[in-house]
């Protein structure tokens, strides 16, 4: 029966690229408020799109940029419901940057759809919006419920959609979601990911006066804050990478022997981490592999710092103030409120004299895992292999999508995160792009999926 709905997908891939096109070509920019008008009509497209291909489908308010939901019953009420996500807002892209070609006008070279979102994420959530397409137009139903959830804050964080799911908890009732918003490792090697970090981000700021000072005149009798600072920071963990922050690892949940083993499957060492970053050599914990330390084991990270003087030429200032933002990834089991807590307390413990700190916190989300033994995992893993033509890898990802910790907790549903896209795709960066072949590709997994549910 799959080939009955397989053959008519491809017949119209021409036609499914072009609505891939447009939809790429819509500005929807949620992180700059220029964009809104933007955002609020890339909504609306999908909103009519969706109706078009035969669901009931609306933009909803949240108190920011709408949801799209959208929904075709099954009449036999027995049949499983499966709730796809996505969104539709797009990270930012400046020509000056080094893009090719107009990140908002579409093109295509050399097999890929360059655009911005192409990948993430308007291509990926498309590739399913085209798989029920299909089913509803060569058999004139589905053979499951299917709802979709698509939102225009996931690159702003996310910030009404939590609130939202929370409160449409019965509208978007379901047996599993799914998720297509991350990658490959080739075309020919799917990855189904069952773990996901949880965050705790904050920022730090140490004041050692009332303003900058000369440092001619006060250097070597004030606190340089930048050095309190460097200082602070240096101490949070050792020269092999473990942090030493007492009770941070508490709550790290250990790795049983199975999924030791089936990390040990991905091709991802120390030569693909070199080759990917430039970096000389990998670094971290010694006791685990790079693979392990990528999505199994929580980090803590310096993501900027300053203070002081840094323009031009010389400017002998003795700054009252420096600042340093810090995340930690979090596993599974770990409370982001807690290991803040932790840090922080660490930080004031040993701070320099004559020095004040003082704390903002930006966003705090737990980590997630998944059942991979779940009949809808299991049925997701069949799609992915009969599609791709290898059994997946299942990989514990380094990454924190706070919409998966919203749907476990007010939906309480296994969550199949597979990805449609490669590694190279250059996703928030210039150039972004999406094989078309993955397109294809996507539509056919959740086609496949759709069946074998």
């Amino acid at each position: 029966m799959i080939d009955e709905i397989l053959v008519p997908a491809l017949a119209n891939k021409a036609a499914y690229l072009k609505d891939l096109i447009e939809l790429c070509a819509i500005p929807s920019v949620s992180a700059q408020p220029d964009r809104a008008r933007d955002v609020q009509y890339c909504s609306l497209w999908l909103s009519e799109h969706l109706r078009d291909i035969g669901l009931k489908a609306d933009a909803m308010e949240t108190g920011g940029n709408p949801v799209v939901f959208a929904e075709w019953k099954h009449p036999d009420p027995t049949r499983p419901a499966v709730l796809i996500y996505g969104h539709y807002d797009v990270q930012p892209a400046d020509q000056n940057e080094g893009w090719t070609s107009e990140a908002f006008k579409p093109a295509i070279r050399d097999g890929y759809l360059y655009a911005r979102g192409a990948s993430d994420n308007k291509g990926q959530f498309l590739a399913h919006v085209k798989a029920v397409q299909t089913w509803l137009k060569a058999k004139g139903s589905l053979p499951v419920s299917v709802k979709f959830l698509i939102e225009g804050e996931e690159e702003i964080g996310g910030p009404h959609l939590g609130p939202f799911i929370a409160a449409h908890r019965d509208l978007l009732a379901c047996d599993v979601a799914i998720i297509s918003d991350s990658e490959l490792m080739s075309l020919g090697q799917p990855v189904i990911t069952h773990g996901l970090r949880g965050l705790a981000y904050f920022e730090v700021e140490a004041r050692t006066a009332a303003r900058d000072l000369h440092s001619g005149s006060y250097g070597g009798n004030v606190q340089n804050p930048i050095m309190a600072l460097a200082q602070l920071l240096s101490g949070l963990k050792d020269d092999k990478g473990r942090v030493q922050v007492p009770g941070f690892y508490d709550d790290v949940r250990v790795l049983d022997a199975v999924e030791r083993a089936d990390i040990a499957r991905l091709p991802w060492g120390e030569a693909h981490l070199i080759s990917e970053t430039g970096a000389p050599a990998a670094f971290g914990e010694p006791e685990y592999s790079v693979a392990e330390r990528r999505g199994a084991r929580p980090t803590l990270e310096v993501n900027g710092i300053w203070g002081g003087y840094i323009g031009p030429g010389a400017k002998t200032v003795l700054p009252a103030v420096a600042t340093a933002k810090i995340s930690c990834r979090l596993v599974p089991n770990q409370d982001p409120q807690k290991v803040y807590d932790l840090v922080r307390n660490e930080l004031l413990r040993r701070c320099p004299a004559h020095t004040t700190l003082t704390f903002r916190t930006f966003g705090m989300s737990a980590g997630t895992l998944i059942d991979l033994d779940s009949p809808q995992i299991r049925a997701l893993a069949r799609a992915a292999e009969a599609t791709y033509g290898s059994r997946p890898l299942f990989a514990l990802e380094g990454g924190s999508l706070p919409v998966v910790n919203d749907l476990q907790k007010h939906l309480g549903k296994p969550i199949g995160m597979l990805g449609f896209g490669l590694p190279n795709d250059n996703i928030h960066a210039p150039n972004e792009r999406f094989a078309l072949e993955c397109y294809e590709k996507g539509i056919e997994a959740s086609i496949r999926f759709l069946g074998e549910l």
